[in-house]
């Protein structure tokens, strides 16, 4: 199960999304590089990450450069369109640029922290994590042992949803299966209370779609898709052990189920809006909204207290369900839940399931020639199941003190940057503008890793039952979630590992995350010149900040309420700014063979927002240190001055290309624009590019008068 509420603001996206909501986690066939879908973050000089021992590569390859492209007509093909034809996507994966160079590069510092802990089981410490870590990828590692088990870890479960009966039968399995650790239909856990964010409550959130998105349901553009989606769903019953026939005529049962769950569910879009995410009633009047669905029976099978209420958190979506409960055969649910258990778990079965699955989330759906090989699967699992564990690890064996303490000094000086911007607004009152500056003076900045541990000594994993394990981790980390309810919140938990490459922001902690492993090249480079490490990771660091301010994080205040600070007027002039950053994207038609599809402005907004607030903050830093430092500020590095030195490594981070099929299932789900868009879009908008350039009015990198774009 995931949570689809409170969702970190991250800098970018990092696995693949298509997968199925009823998930005891990410896809392990996708995970790349953590457990949380975002950009990923290691803050350490070079020399703190295992290429140490390699000679030092330039801090941005000249040679890179297409000089025979005009940097003011296309800049991110100026900086990046040699690398990217020289560098194909590898087949077993969708994408491929700077971010999937640097997951690539943190699995495989994974890859031989978990191959040592397997190696050294015996050895190693009775319950330690590296014991459990070990024990956990050799029983992923043992296909023998798998095939073996075929289907069999999985009858259990089977033979409980062919014993259901009755509504109330379903609804005590649902009940029971949460306690285990896997969510059907909705998906529930704890969260930030938004109306006083330092208590945890409960929320019960939509989710139980096999496709992406409801609209996959309805448009006709997606026909091809829902088909295969039947087509997977019969194949995936038949590998459970039913006829063909049977098969078939549940997986239409399916489809129709998903289509009127879909029906009744939130687009992206409305998801982003904070009113769509929190709704809290009493449990009395959650009952009301479900009659056929008993809550305080549900949260006894949790096993957790709920004081005033919770957060129902859509309930369109839940008043739907009951519905079903009511009026759906029970024959339909139990096709529904069949189907469901057996794709959650198809990562974790034989190679049929797991080929099966791939087939269509990753070649039809996304695109993706060849599955990714077994250990990176595996260690997708390992991930998932104790991220933060492997963290510990990863930590201990890369990164440096000295790495954190020079990440802090470039959060600082980025942070003081954004101040002195909000202090200088001359569109914001002043009234509104304090109020800003009490959220700024609130941050928490979190460089690494945590500063404790989790606790694992209440985790059994053995080295011969993948499922098993993968089982009881999922059990495990859902009542460690849970288990927060009613307690305090805790602003230096981390939603992401530090071996995941990305960054985020916490509107209901107020917190700016940086994990471990975006903290070298191209982000931070210690050898490298102010320049490009204030257009790596200082645009990173700034972008974070930036979402405390954006159209989502803007609506919650320094003490991560969602309390609006915000003067009437200043709202509107806001709302107007944003407005053309949206029709800007709008705008964009990023596949050359499908100009009909756009980019979705609305979307995207906080993320652009980010962008352009982001590097314009780091831009100004830049201008700060530089003025401690004249004679670099003077000179030019391979023939390029600072500014644009600045600019040119901002784009290096969004190089990459990605297959087509996965860039349209992107544009439909994913709340960041196109890399490629995310490397003009917000220079495209600052003076100081047009000057570093010198470029000239009505150039497709100058955006002039009304069609320019200034928040803060």
């Amino acid at each position: 199960m995931t949570k689809q509420y409170l969702k970190p603001l991250a800098l970018a996206l990092s696995i693949a999304l298509a997968g199925t909501a009823c998930s005891k986690q990410n896809d392990a066939d996708n995970a790349q590089a953590g457990t949380q879908p975002a950009a990923t973050g290691s803050a350490a000089p070079a020399a703190a990450s295992t290429a140490a021992a390699k000679p030092a590569a330039p801090s941005f390859n000249v040679a890179d450069i297409d000089t025979g492209i005009d940097a003011c007509d296309d800049f991110n093909g100026f900086v990046n369109a040699k690398w990217v034809a020289a560098n194909p996507i590898p087949d077993d994966r969708t994408r491929w640029g700077a971010f999937d160079q640097l997951a690539e590069n943190s699995l495989n510092t994974q890859h031989d922290i978990v191959d040592a802990a397997d190696k050294g089981v015996d050895s190693a410490k009775a319950g330690s994590i590296e014991q459990k870590i070990g024990l956990l990828y050799r029983s992923g590692m043992n296909e023998d042992a798998i095939e073996k088990a075929g289907l069999e870890p999985l009858k259990p479960e089977l033979a409980k949803i062919d014993a259901l009966k009755s509504s109330k039968d379903i609804v005590d399995f649902l009940d029971a299966s949460f306690n285990d650790g896997d969510g059907y239909v909705f998906s529930f856990g704890s969260g930030a209370d938004f109306q006083n964010a330092k208590v945890q409550i409960a929320y019960a959130n939509q989710d139980g779609l096999g496709l992406p998105t409801k609209d996959y349901y309805t448009d006709p553009k997606q026909a091809d898709n829902r088909k295969a989606y039947v087509d997977y769903i019969a194949k995936t019953l038949v590998l459970g052990g039913a006829s063909e026939a049977d098969a078939k005529k549940q997986a239409d049962e399916v489809m129709k189920f998903e289509t009127e769950l879909a029906a009744a569910s939130l687009a992206p879009v409305e998801m982003r809006a904070p009113e769509n995410q929190y709704h809290f009633v009493s449990v009395a009047d959650a009952d009301k909204v479900t009659p056929h669905f008993n809550w305080e029976k549900f949260f006894a099978a949790q096993g957790v207290t709920i004081d005033k209420g919770f957060s129902l958190s859509q309930p369109k979506f839940f008043k739907q369900v009951d519905k079903m409960l009511a009026s759906t055969p029970v024959s339909t649910w139990q096709a529904y839940l069949r189907f469901h258990a057996l794709d959650s778990a198809s990562p974790y079965l034989s190679k049929n399931f797991q080929d099966n699955k791939f087939d269509f989330y990753g070649k039809t759906l996304a695109g993706q020639p060849q599955q990714k090989p077994r250990w990176k699967r595996v260690l997708g699992t390992v991930n998932s199941s104790m991220g933060e564990g492997l963290g510990q690890l990863y930590v201990a064996k890369v990164f440096k003190p000295e790495a954190k303490q020079r990440a802090n000094e470039l959060v600082d000086n980025v942070r003081n940057a954004l101040k002195a911007r909000l202090e200088k607004l001359d569109w914001m009152s002043d009234e509104t503008k304090q109020k800003a500056i009490a959220k700024w003076n609130t941050f928490l900045p979190k460089i690494g890793y945590p500063d404790k541990w989790r606790d694992w000594s209440g985790l059994e994993v053995t080295g011969d039952n993948f499922f098993a394990n993968v089982q009881a981790a999922s059990k495990f980390n859902y009542h460690y979630d849970i288990a927060k309810i009613s307690k305090p919140t805790d602003r230096l938990d981390w939603g992401m590992t530090p071996q995941t490459v990305n960054a985020y922001y916490n509107p209901t902690d107020n917190t700016i995350n940086f994990p471990a492993a975006i903290l070298q090249p191209p982000f931070f480079d210690a050898n490298g010149d102010d320049a490009i490490n204030y257009g790596g990771i200082g645009a990173v660091i700034g972008h974070e900040a930036s979402h405390g301010f954006d159209d989502e994080g803007s609506q919650f205040d320094g003490e991560g309420n969602n309390k609006n600070w915000w003067t009437k007027d200043d709202r509107k002039k806001f709302e107007a700014r944003t407005a053309k950053l949206v029709q800007q994207f709008n705008d964009y038609a990023p596949l050359k063979d499908h100009p009909d599809l756009h980019v979705n402005g609305k979307l995207t907004l906080g993320e652009n927002i980010a962008d352009l607030g982001g590097i314009n903050v780091a831009y100004d830093a830049l201008q700060e240190a530089l003025k401690k430092n004249p004679k670099e500020a003077g000179e030019k590095i391979d023939g390029y001055t600072q500014d644009q030195r600045f600019f040119l490594n901002w784009a290096r981070v969004w190089r990459g290309s990605v297959r087509e099929k996965q860039a349209m299932l992107y544009l439909n789900v994913d709340p960041h624009a196109p890399a490629s868009l995310r490397a003009i879009g917000a220079p495209s908008n600052m003076e100081a590019f047009a000057t570093a350039f010198q470029c000239k009015p009505g150039a497709k990198m100058v955006r002039e008068g009304d069609k320019q774009v200034k928040i803060w």
